[in-house]
C-alpha cells in the first residue's frame, strides 16, 4: 500500500472525540452492579427532561438493556430513537477487579443518528473506604461530531448529578442474600460423637 493512498484511508476516517465522568459514588459496588442493569435507574437518569420508552414486544418491555428506545422530551415530543446493545466484561487492572457494562448501541434517528461512532462504557470499582468508583465515557464520531460534542458534555454533567444523588438509595433497595438460619447449639450435632443425634437434646444410643 503506498504512502498516499494509506493517508487517504486516514483521511477519510472519522475523527473520535468523547465525553467521560469519573467520581466516586455513595454506594457498595455490589449495588452500583446492580443499579447499571435496572431499567428503572437507566429511565431515572435522564428523567424528567427525556422520558425513555422501550420499542420492543411486550415482553422485553422490562429490558433496557437490549432493545431499540423512544427518546421524548418531557414525555411529549419525540426527539429521535436509539438502539441499546449492552453486555457485561470483567477486568482486573492494579490489582482490583473492575466490572464494565458496554453499549455498543448506535443512535437509529434524531439529532445523533449522524453518529456513525457509539461506544459507551461504565465501569465500578470498590474504593478502600466501601464506597465505589464510578467511571463513565462516551466515545463518539461521526460528521456532526464536533457540533453535538457540547450536546453531549452538557448531557453528561446532568447525567453525573442525577447518578451522583441516585446512587444514595442503591443500597437501600439491592435484594437482600438470603441467610441460612442459625442452628441452636442444643440441636446442632457433634461430629466424633456416634451416640448424639440431636433433635430432642437427649442423648440416645446410635442404632
Amino acid at each position: 500500500m503506498s504512502a498516499r493512498s494509506a493517508g487517504e484511508m486516514s483521511a477519510g476516517r472519522p475523527r473520535l472525540r468523547h465525553v467521560q465522568l469519573k467520581f466516586p459514588i455513595a454506594a457498595s459496588p455490589d449495588a452500583a452492579w446492580a443499579a447499571l442493569h435496572s431499567p428503572q435507574v437507566l429511565a431515572a437518569l435522564y428523567g424528567p427532561i427525556l422520558v425513555v420508552e422501550p420499542l420492543g414486544h411486550a415482553e422485553e418491555k422490562g429490558n433496557l438493556l437490549n432493545t431499540a428506545v423512544r427518546l421524548r422530551l418531557f414525555g411529549l415530543v419525540t426527539v429521535g430513537t436509539q438502539l441499546i446493545g449492552a453486555y457485561d466484561e470483567v477486568r482486573e487492572q492494579g490489582g482490583e477487579t473492575v466490572r464494565l457494562l458496554r453499549d455498543s448501541g448506535i443512535p437509529l434517528t434524531g439529532a445523533l443518528a449522524a453518529l456513525d461512532v457509539w461506544d459507551h462504557r461504565m465501569a465500578v470499582s470498590a474504593l478502600p473506604d466501601g464506597r465505589t468508583l464510578w467511571r463513565d465515557r462516551l466515545v463518539f464520531g461521526g460528521p456532526t461530531s464536533l457540533l453535538l460534542w457540547p450536546v453531549l458534555w452538557a448531557t453528561w454533567q446532568w447525567r453525573g448529578w442525577r447518578i451522583r444523588r441516585l446512587a444514595r438509595g442503591w443500597d437501600a433497595a439491592l435484594p437482600e442474600t438470603p441467610q441460612p438460619r442459625p442452628v441452636s447449639p442444643r440441636r446442632a450435632p457433634r461430629p466424633g460423637r456416634p451416640w448424639w443425634r440431636g433433635g430432642s437434646g437427649r442423648r440416645t444410643r446410635a442404632e
